[in-house]
């Protein structure tokens, strides 16, 4: 399977894991109903909805959650832009995967802000499950929020880890004295993908860029050219005149005159000198 798939899968099945929670609790909890998973006190199941960001985390400013739902949108194509950039550079593929979980976190949240005021009725606090509606019928309309709702959703929490109380002692600066509910923050299933993303991005930042930001590649056996060959074989060209050197210097003195006089060569020829003995014809009678 190609690693494109593989994160569109990804985003996919986040997508679909927090928005069937989202939709499950929303219709069958009442606001701040509580419910233990697995009979655990530290693990709850506690339905909230929040304005703002991840975590709880609200503006108290009019115009705060419009502009927190575009920055939303302005992101999450960033990151889908991010993620092409990345599956094209073949980069480490955990570095890709971690980038794929922040990206469909930032999407889920986005469903809930852009619709979830214009689908579905308010939530009551006692006694008031939501209900789904016909679209643009929603507590958007009923609550007269700007655009009718669209992009002023509230997006629903409901992931509760109340593990323990933790007492600060009081020579600690700020925060001495005082007692923590650790861990207090109400999230969802966007949350905790976005978190997962960043803290593997962060715990293995160097794994992932341990060769460099680009996977190296095999490389390619080199191939030469005509104007390569010639160009080497003229860098050779004075390691064979320096061997050509070094065979003249063995020669010796007489051998290199002959070579540059060879007039003064002796000469050899065929008739007898005149100091040569004469051969004695008596001997032959």
């Amino acid at each position: 399977m190609k690693k494109g798939y593989i994160v569109a899968l990804l985003i996919f099945v986040v997508l679909l894991i927090d928005q069937a929670s989202k939709f499950y609790i929303k219709t069958h909890f009442e606001y701040n109903e509580d419910v233990l998973m697995g009979g655990l006190e530290w693990a709850r199941l506690h339905f909230v909805e929040n304005e703002g960001m991840a975590f709880g985390i609200t503006f108290d400013w009019e115009y705060g959650k419009l502009l927190l739902s575009l920055f939303r949108v302005l992101m999450v194509a960033g990151l889908i832009w991010y993620l092409r950039v990345l599956l094209a550079a073949e980069v480490a593929f955990g570095f890709t995967l971690s980038i794929g979980l922040i990206t469909a976190g930032a999407l889920g949240n986005i469903i809930d802000s852009a619709f979830y005021a214009l689908i579905f009725s308010a939530s009551g606090y006692h006694g008031g499950v939501a209900e789904l509606t016909a679209f643009g019928q929603g507590y958007g309309m009923t609550q007269e929020l700007p655009f009718n709702g669209f992009m002023h959703g509230r997006v629903v929490d409901m992931l509760y880890f109340p593990m323990t109380w933790v007492n600060i002692p009081d020579w600690v600066p700020v925060l001495g004295g005082g007692q923590y509910l650790f861990f207090s923050p109400i999230f969802n299933v966007a949350d905790a993908s976005i978190t997962i993303g960043v803290l593997c991005i962060v715990l293995f930042q160097r794994r992932f860029f341990r060769d460099g930001f680009v996977q190296n590649e095999t490389p390619e056996p080199a191939t030469l050219n005509w104007e390569d060959a010639e160009k080497q074989d003229e860098d050779e060209a004075p390691a064979s005149s320096d061997s050509d050197m070094e065979i003249q210097e063995d020669t010796t003195p007489e051998e290199k005159q002959a070579e540059q006089n060879p007039e003064d060569l002796p000469r050899y020829s065929d008739q007898p000198s005149e100091s040569a003995p004469k051969p004695n014809n008596h001997n032959l009678l």
